[in-house]
């Protein structure tokens, strides 16, 4: 809620080219406890005044000579494009008000004035002025808030994806298909497996490796059971008869809605905590 004070601190702008209505309009608005008045009786000025000061309101008065209140209307309205524009028009004229309506006042008020009614119009304006800033500097806020996380975000992605290229260890995620839509770390060159990231396919063997069945059984069940898993070994043989042993680790993912989106998880090459002095074939060139 905007408090009382905050409406009594709005800048207000009258706009009249009778210095009499003026006056009455400044003696109000001060007599109610308004801070922040300022006037002009030349509507060739009104646009430059709002540029300047960004008035949360204008009183302005339709006929005068020289610019009329619907052409600087149409000017302010340059300046406001995206946002709301705060004028309260004067008119003794009843055919007016409609018009001035279209053209983007907000409200009116007709002459004679009656005080108690152009208090309260005047009052209800402001509020509703001051509440439209309020959600559009909390959008701005809101907007540079989540520029920030996202950038955030991407270099916490970076520099993890930079960390698990220079351990030991992989990262791993699969969607709920089991294609692979992210891999991190040495897995490609450990395994000797190909990742077509173009179109996420699921990373096969390029070698004349033999998986062992009955451990790819037990990663399979786990999997499709849509169970955690941790530290399972597995193994296969290698092209030149010796074992190598993975261990792998991971956990089902779910969406807001709690619909399964796939696997993550991490791994690593346990063979030589396992088979010490083991040494890999090297890759054969292509």
């Amino acid at each position: 809620m905007i408090s009382e004070q905050a409406i009594l601190n709005a800048k207000i702008l009258i706009v009249d080219d009778k210095p009499s209505n003026v006056l009455l309009l400044r003696e109000m608005l001060e007599d109610t406890g308004y801070s922040r008045v300022a006037s002009t009786s030349d509507p060739y000025a009104v646009c430059e005044l709002h540029k300047k000061n960004r008035y949360d309101l204008i009183l302005l008065d339709l006929l005068m000579p020289g610019m009329d209140g619907f052409q600087v209307m149409e000017g302010l309205k340059e300046i406001e494009k995206e946002s709301y524009l705060p004028v309260l028009v004067i008119t003794a004229q009843p055919g007016h008000k409609l018009r001035a309506l279209t053209a983007g006042a907000k409200d009116f008020v007709a002459k004679p004035f009656d005080l108690i009614e152009i208090q309260t119009r005047i009052h209800n304006m402001l509020e509703v002025r001051l509440l439209h800033t309020r959600l559009a500097d909390y959008n701005k806020v809101l907007e540079q808030t989540v520029l920030e996380r996202t950038a955030e975000l991407r270099e916490s992605e970076a520099r993890f994806r930079r960390l698990a290229e220079l351990s030991s260890d992989w990262y791993w995620e699969q969607d709920e298909t089991g294609n692979f839509t992210k891999v991190y770390g040495p897995v490609l060159e450990m395994l000797g497996i190909v990742v077509d990231q173009a179109v996420h396919k699921t990373a096969h063997d390029k070698g004349g490796r033999c998986w062992n069945e009955a451990d790819l059984e037990t990663l399979k069940a786990n999997l499709y059971a849509r169970r955690p898993f941790l530290d399972l070994v597995y193994s296969r043989t290698n092209e030149d008869g010796s074992r190598q042993y993975l261990m792998v680790s991971g956990e089902p993912m779910f969406g807001a809605s709690g619909r399964f989106a796939g696997y993550r998880g991490v791994g690593k090459d346990v063979t030589k905590t396992i088979v010490p002095n083991y040494e890999p074939e090297p890759e054969p060139e292509q």
